[in-house]
């Protein structure tokens, strides 16, 4: 999929201008970017015969090419030598840099780390594309670091889990954390291109390809009703099959219908406001809270576990606010259980939710256009959410999830 951002075409050249007479002058300079990237479903990726990871935002008088591959440290331990191998039947020149990516080491030391091994590997400024081969966390420093070397370097990202092929590696953002905030300090830095392939998932733990089916049960609770039925009717099943086509009860297709309606949908929210100039944004879904539970938690909650809570809260406040029915309220908790997912935790305080939320506002240029679900998928947006909701959604939450005992069988169940 090709995402298109509406802008000014390159051929169209704005006029300077500039008003008084000297020594007070005043020059006004108006410029666009268009910007294209691409995600692309490609089985097989590492396949020697497979030339798409090689030619990744390449061009055509630049290959075969030199690449400094980033690369999760848990991938290289599976895949380096795959990997390895495949650059060398490709004959590309290159070389890895591994890094042990995870939520507590997203930070700028180690986006400082990054750099130093592309400053070290001397890349070229345009023609030589990291490329970036891990989950969310590892692609999220890479797409920083690129941002910042030589004011802008070209990337690709190969995401290895769920939640990096559905949600973290299909945007724009980048981005790590600081002083306790989610993603406080980040850019705007679309890699050249995503390159999708389901195999990476059949050595993905359950709980983490559960943690990517919170990001697509976000689209499908807001955006996708067929969507959330697919999870509610295959959702285990497709955990259980590591989301692969080879041995599934369908030869993968509800795997990759599932993959494909989500990416799309993201896609299709995210293209006419990649940089976020509207902060009504459906994809906000099950962000408005989620950045303090799970820093909070830290690391006990995975990314998408702490955006299933947040969901299952604002799933509460619809149905307060009549937006949602019991039935629809009810079945939403169902299918959060059936895919292994929690809906509380204990650091889920009134004054915790109250601040996530506070800080949120203060994301959203003093609103909070927390998006709710309206019926099951579709959704609106409200900006009044009292403490006093807060409170109430928060007590009735821990009534629906059957507070710490369901989250002791939750996490009895998560798999590694």
């Amino acid at each position: 999929m090709t995402v298109q951002p509406n802008s000014t075409p390159q051929t169209v050249r704005p006029r300077l201008h500039s008003t008084a007479e000297p020594p007070h002058h005043t020059w006004q300079v108006s410029t666009s970017k268009a910007v294209t990237y691409e995600v692309m479903v490609s089985p097989g990726l590492l396949d020697p015969s497979n030339p798409a990871l090689a030619t990744a935002g390449v061009t055509e008088e630049a290959r075969p090419g030199r690449r400094l591959l980033v690369v999760d440290a848990t991938v290289h331990a599976l895949y380096g030598a795959r990997i390895g191998a495949y650059f060398a039947h490709q004959g590309v020149e290159h070389e890895v840099h591994v890094v042990d990516a995870h939520e507590s080491v997203k930070s700028m030391e180690t986006v400082f780390e990054i750099v130093d091994a592309m400053d070290s590997f001397g890349i070229s400024r345009r023609r030589e594309p990291v490329i970036a081969i891990g989950g969310g966390v590892l692609t999220d420093l890479v797409g920083l670091a690129a941002s910042l070397y030589r004011r802008s370097t070209p990337y690709a990202r190969v995401p290895t889990t769920l939640i990096g092929m559905v949600d973290a590696g299909i945007g724009a953002k980048t981005g790590v954390n600081f002083r306790q905030h989610k993603n406080r300090l980040g850019t705007y830095h679309p890699s050249a291109v995503t390159l999708v392939d389901r195999e990476f998932l059949a050595t993905l733990g359950p709980r983490h390809l559960s943690n990517g089916l919170a990001e697509i049960l976000k689209m499908a609770m807001v955006k996708d009703l067929v969507l959330f039925e697919q999870l509610a009717a295959h959702g285990p099943r497709l955990v259980d099959e590591r989301m692969q086509s080879a041995g599934s009860a369908d030869g993968g297709r509800g795997a990759e219908d599932v993959v494909g309606r989500a990416i799309h949908s993201m896609l299709e929210e995210l293209q006419p406001n990649l940089w976020e100039h509207e902060l009504r944004r459906l994809v906000d879904f099950g962000h408005s809270f989620s950045p303090a539970i799970e820093m909070a938690a830290l690391p006990e909650l995975l990314h998408g576990e702490a955006v299933c809570i947040d969901m299952a809260f604002s799933a509460v406040i619809a149905h307060q606010r009549g937006l949602l029915d019991r039935s629809d309220l009810e079945r939403i908790v169902r299918v959060m259980n059936s895919l292994i997912l929690p809906t509380w935790h204990p650091v889920c305080t009134p004054e915790l939710m109250a601040r996530g939320l506070a800080d949120t506002v203060k994301h959203r240029d003093g609103k909070q256009l927390l998006p709710l679900p309206d019926g099951i998928g579709h959704a609106r947006f409200v900006d009044d959410v009292s403490r006093t909701e807060l409170d109430e959604a928060l007590a009735m939450l821990l009534d629906l999830s059957g507070g710490a005992d369901a989250l002791a069988m939750a996490s009895g169940n998560r798999g590694a």
